[in-house]
């Protein structure tokens, strides 16, 4: 594990390290015969009612089978005359289902006659989906062998059972229980506390109300984030989506956005793209269009000529505007924002449009996870907070269908509803200043004021998140201004929903604006003007750390939940106290992360500052 300090001050960027999929033959494989009648899913496992019954099913399948490059030594047990062998190979790429392993021509020969093979390698953290990294030692058959040019040979070979039911045999089941037991443990260590405040409430009665609170908000959300149940699948349900992607400088990422947009598993006469540039100062644009050229090119009997457009803004004008553009250039009635550096799962369109099949639904948030997540401790870390964020916080909102942010990385509307909200989105004003970012939240609330918002757990994207912490924290900094003003707008018509929702709002609202005068008053006033050491309230601190990590590891199995403690911590540490700033500066326009228009005048004014005084 990387050592990081508590309050770094620069850090120089890491080369992010993200999963490697081996890729297919086509290049848009996931898009579907041009006649919109059967699916890559359908035509590969036949076109059988029962099959294609259950498309959720086939989807699962396919996710199944995605194989990745990897580089494994693997030790190999086979049988040659009656005796058993050991020999060395390595894995090549990997699948949930089978592996492809490097081996000298002899032990490629030995495995194609061998009755039993057994492989023991060790899936290294970031070389699979998280949750597969582990030790391995499981049975396999042989299944095809090719030799390559240098001599060696590639030979295919099928697990026994896939790496999911053995990771399960293996580990999950005690892991699993250990996490269900803390949970059971760490909700009741909570509740016992709360009861407690209630106790002595006469004693401290603002202290007791904020812990009653904070207590009640937290274990609610993970209570109705139970509950959440992503919308079923219907195969028959495709109603028309444009996706747009608003794009500045993101030259490193945006051919990998474009080509996951349109390699998506959706009718093609109901799916389009539009890309817009808001006028990048690096490569950007020429990335986009040698893409766009390239498809229209070599992919011409999926019709890229009409599904897929890009336009340049005239000048950098924003992220809302090049949005709004994208949206008046849509034909379709849904229209899906996705972000320049996010990734789309194949199926995402197909998965988050479901919620739509209700009338009042407006908007629809997909589930983002980190593309990134193994670069360094603090990717890890923002893995496990963006997995809580969105299976637990925003599910428990979508389960009384008021979700309060439909995040930028992809979040779906209706067309009609945005068209009808622009004008007052783009010229959006806050105390006399113009709101340039927060715009997720900014539309979530004009959707939501009238109608529902949801959330759909299977609709996924990638997304890569800062791997260092300078950008980091000018990234929060950003994201607690929109949450400040944009609740304060929400709390003007929340009250208004479901009781439940509407209470449990309230106090999500209260809870973090008041957090860092709490924490002055446990851990400085109590000490010094009581002499007593605030054991209890770090008790309670570190029951909601593990409370978040167990969480983690119950519903993703995955070896990065220890960095939800770590999470917890840096939180406490750090990204509170960004919460008073927020408070004084939450008028402010500029980004932080990236030179907006907003940015450069900023810029312009401290250097201007500087020369001023220097010639002073």
């Amino acid at each position: 594990m990387n050592v990081i300090k508590l309050f770094p001050q620069e850090s120089k960027a890491e080369q992010d390290l993200l999963l490697v999929a081996k890729p297919d033959r086509r290049r848009l494989a996931k898009v579907p015969d041009q006649e919109g009648l059967r699916t890559n899913t359908d035509r590969r496992r036949g076109s059988s009612t029962a099959v294609a019954a259950d498309f959720a099913q086939i989807i699962d399948n396919e996710n199944k089978g995605k194989r990745y490059v990897v580089d494994y030594a693997v030790a190999i047990e086979y049988s040659a005359a009656g005796q058993k062998i050991t020999g060395a190979g390595k894995g090549a790429d990997i699948s949930s289902s089978g592996m492809l392993l490097e081996v000298p021509p002899a032990v490629a020969q030995a495995l194609s006659q061998s009755p039993t093979i057994r492989l023991k390698f060790v899936i290294t953290p970031g070389s699979m989906p998280e949750g597969y990294e582990m030790k391995v030692d499981i049975a396999a058959r042989y299944i095809r062998c090719s030799q390559t040019a240098g001599g060696a040979c590639l030979c295919g070979v099928e697990f026994t059972e896939s790496l999911a039911q053995y990771a399960t045999r293996k580990k999950n089941w005690y892991m699993l229980s250990i996490a269900s037991l803390l949970l059971f443990f760490i909700t009741a260590c909570i509740l016992l506390m709360r009861a407690e405040s209630v106790i002595y409430f006469k004693f401290n009665k603002l202290l007791y109300t904020y812990s009653i609170i904070a207590a009640s908000f937290l274990l609610t959300r993970y209570l109705f984030g139970s509950f959440y149940r992503p919308v079923p699948l219907d195969k028959n349900f495709t109603p028309g989506v444009t996706i747009v992607i608003p794009c500045f400088n993101e030259e490193q990422w945006i051919q990998r956005t474009i080509a996951g947009c349109i390699n998506q598993d959706y009718p093609i006469n109901k799916l389009e793209v539009v890309v817009v540039d808001d006028c990048s100062t690096d490569s950007s644009f020429a990335k986009i269009q040698a893409i766009v050229e390239e498809l229209k090119t070599t992919e011409h009997r999926y019709d890229m000529a009409t599904r897929l457009h890009y336009v340049r803004q005239e000048k950098n004008a924003g992220k809302r505007e090049a949005l709004a553009k994208g949206t008046l250039m849509a034909k379709h009635e849904l229209v899906v924002f996705v972000d320049s550096d996010s990734f789309l799962d194949p199926f995402a369109i197909r998965n988050i449009v479901q919620p739509f099949k209700d009338t009042k639904m407006g908007g629809v948030s997909g589930r983002t996870d980190v593309a990134n997540t193994y670069t360094n401790a603090l990717t890890k870390m923002q893995a496990v907070r963006y997995y809580i964020a969105f299976r637990i916080m925003k599910a428990a909102e979508s389960y009384f269908d008021a979700v309060t942010c439909l995040s930028g990385p992809l979040s779906c509307y209706r067309k009609e509803l945005v068209v009808k909200y622009l004008d007052a989105w783009l010229n959006q004003q806050f105390c006399g200043e113009k709101a340039t970012f927060g715009d997720d939240r900014s539309m979530t609330n004009f959707i939501l004021k009238e109608n529902r918002t949801g959330y759909q757990d299977t609709a996924i994207c990638n997304t890569i998140v800062p791997n260092t912490y300078r950008v980091f924290l000018k990234q929060q900094m950003r994201w607690k201004r929109s949450w400040l003003r944009e609740s304060l707008i929400a709390a003007t018509f929340m009250w208004k929903k479901e009781p439940f929702m509407a209470l449990s709002f309230y106090m999500g609202l209260l809870v973090p604006l008041l957090a860092p005068l709490i924490v002055i008053y446990n851990l400085l006033y109590i000490p010094v003007a009581h002499r007593v050491w605030p054991l209890t309230f770090l008790l309670g601190l570190c029951l909601m750390a593990w409370l978040m990590s167990m969480a983690q590891l119950l519903l993703r199995k995955s070896s990065t939940w220890i960095y939800g403690l770590w999470f917890c911590l840096y939180y406490e540490a750090v990204l509170l106290w960004q919460m008073p700033i927020a408070w004084v500066t939450f008028w402010k326009t500029t980004w932080g992360t990236r030179l907006t228009p907003a940015d450069i005048e900023e810029l312009a004014k401290k250097n201007y500052g500087k020369q001023k005084g220097i010639s002073r």
